[in-house]
């Protein structure tokens, strides 16, 4: 099944054109990496499918629902999950709450927490569990309870993969989760998506190569907004347009 369609895809700021029929297909539990030069419009294609962007002109499907132009959180909503290149978390409470905050968002019962009421009832302590949970699964247990602020980079990507699975998505979209990262943080960050349910379809920008042709199993290249090639790794490595223009030729 096609979890999210692209249709003739196309974004232009004036006569500046970042995306320009853009024809994508991420399927179920498909990891699919989005690669390319600097401004080749990777993000910006990615903020048209988050809902961050409008779209100037074509579609975009998620399970066959025309979602073009919707909001963030309708988006959202739907089970579209998404992490940025920037951080962009609660620093000043713990990685657990901010965990919390995100099931609660998710629950719609985001200012439980603010009463005696709500701290004391089952459901409260139900959106702790379901945090803890999470936690566990991106690899963050280790002082749950520390400041945000008091983390590695590192961590506080795991933590932003966290707080986007807590909005239970079938598809997630990763905005470079490796940029900026050690060697040590990068190969913890693979294992880390390789380790995500099988049925998770992935979208995912990446610069590092070597992280893209292990996790993928499919790679699109974007080029001056355009898709130059798709498919499979092996595919994608031996294609000479792409080694031309950005594998090991101009760029």
């Amino acid at each position: 099944m096609n979890l999210l369609r692209t249709e003739n895809l196309t974004k232009s700021f004036g006569s500046l054109i970042v995306t320009k029929d853009v024809n994508l297909v991420v399927k179920a539990g498909e990891r699919h990496a989005l690669i390319g030069p600097n401004g080749a419009g990777k993000t910006s294609l990615v903020h048209q499918i988050g809902g961050q962007l409008r779209p100037t002109s074509g579609r975009i499907y998620f399970k066959d629902v025309d979602i073009t132009g919707a909001s963030p959180e309708r988006i959202c909503q739907l089970g579209v999950g998404r992490t940025f290149q920037r951080n962009n978390l609660f620093r000043g409470l713990s990685v657990r709450e901010n965990v919390r905050l995100a099931v609660q968002a998710k629950r719609g019962r985001l200012y439980d927490g603010l009463t005696d009421i709500g701290r004391r009832s089952g459901h409260f302590g139900a959106l702790w569990a379901r945090a803890d949970q999470i936690l566990e699964q991106v690899r963050l247990t280790e002082g749950p309870e520390r400041p945000v602020s008091s983390l590695s980079y590192g961590e506080q990507r795991q933590l932003e993969i966290a707080i986007a699975l807590a909005s239970e998505p079938q598809l997630l979209l990763l905005d470079e989760p490796t940029s900026g990262m050690s060697p040590l943080e990068t190969e913890r960050m693979s294992r880390l998506i390789e380790s995500l349910p099988a049925e998770l379809g992935l979208l995912m920008i990446e610069h590092d190569m070597a992280v893209a042709f292990s996790l993928a199993h499919r790679i699109t290249v974007l080029y001056y907004g355009e898709i130059l090639a798709s498919g499979a790794p092996d595919e994608i490595s031996n294609n000479r347009k792409v080694r031309d223009v950005y594998l090991g030729g101009k760029h």
